[in-house]
């Protein structure tokens, strides 16, 4: 018998309350979660919860620009999202996906093979190191966080992306391997260019997600009333001083 899952659905949610949103289901909250945020309300950088901001953004640009930073409470590199990002989130429990191991590897192989059922016919998807790629052009990053009894995994995905936004990241020291010192450009691509429409990768999703949950819709407002009695979040805004 499959696991119930409960998916939500929003467009142009803020991105710092869909992370504040995300920790408080993964610590507070014991059911499954399947959250689609097509595209956010404004530009913002996002940090893994270690990110060095000097490592990893064009501090002095981004300062003068006024791009919000913000450091989420899972691992992962550094983005910048818009609303031409779709973020997608898995928050499951442990046993909620019979044989898989709840660890970050196990999980990664998992969400490869579930967005390979997704793009099927739409691309040479290909699950690169911890990055969704189309041949070997990144469209996709990853972070996960893993508790006692639970665990999350989010994507954010490229539908498009401005080239100018790209100058507020650095080129991190830890790149992956596939990505052969390429620039930004040359290292991304854009899902648009392989789908016609983002209702058709969300609609994929929602059928991908059927194969492994009994899926349940819920409503923003039901999610946020019910979980604002929650833990310390750490997923905050980073001031100027840090960023200096």
């Amino acid at each position: 018998m499959k696991s119930i899952c409960g998916t939500l659905r929003t467009k142009e949610f803020s991105i710092l309350q869909q992370l504040h949103l995300e920790e408080r289901l993964l610590r507070a909250s014991s059911d499954n979660w399947c959250i689609i945020n097509n595209g956010t309300n404004q530009p913002n950088i996002v940090m893994g919860i270690s990110g060095k901001p000097e490592e990893l953004v064009e501090v002095e640009l981004v300062l003068q620009d006024q791009v919000p930073v913000i450091r989420r409470f899972t691992g992962g590199g550094t983005v910048i999202v818009d609303d031409r990002t779709i973020f997608v989130t898995f928050i499951c429990n442990k046993n909620a996906i019979p044989g898989l191991q709840p660890f970050p590897r196990p999980i990664m192989s998992w969400t490869g093979q579930f967005y390979k059922n997704v793009f099927e016919g739409y691309g040479d998807f290909q699950l690169c190191e911890n990055d969704y790629a189309f041949g070997l052009r990144k469209f996709g990053g990853n972070a996960q966080s893993i508790t006692k009894n639970r665990w999350i995994h989010h994507t954010s995905f490229l539908w498009d992306y401005d080239v100018r936004n790209m100058q507020y990241l650095k080129i991190p020291k830890r790149a992956p391997e596939y990505r052969l010192a390429r620039n930004h450009t040359e290292f991304l691509c854009r899902m648009k260019d392989y789908l016609t429409s983002r209702s058709i990768f969300i609609e994929r999703t929602i059928s991908s997600l059927e194969d492994y949950f009994s899926i349940k819709s819920t409503q923003l407002d039901c999610v946020i009333n019910t979980n604002e009695a929650s833990q310390l979040q750490t997923t905050r805004l980073l001031t100027k001083q840090e960023l200096e």
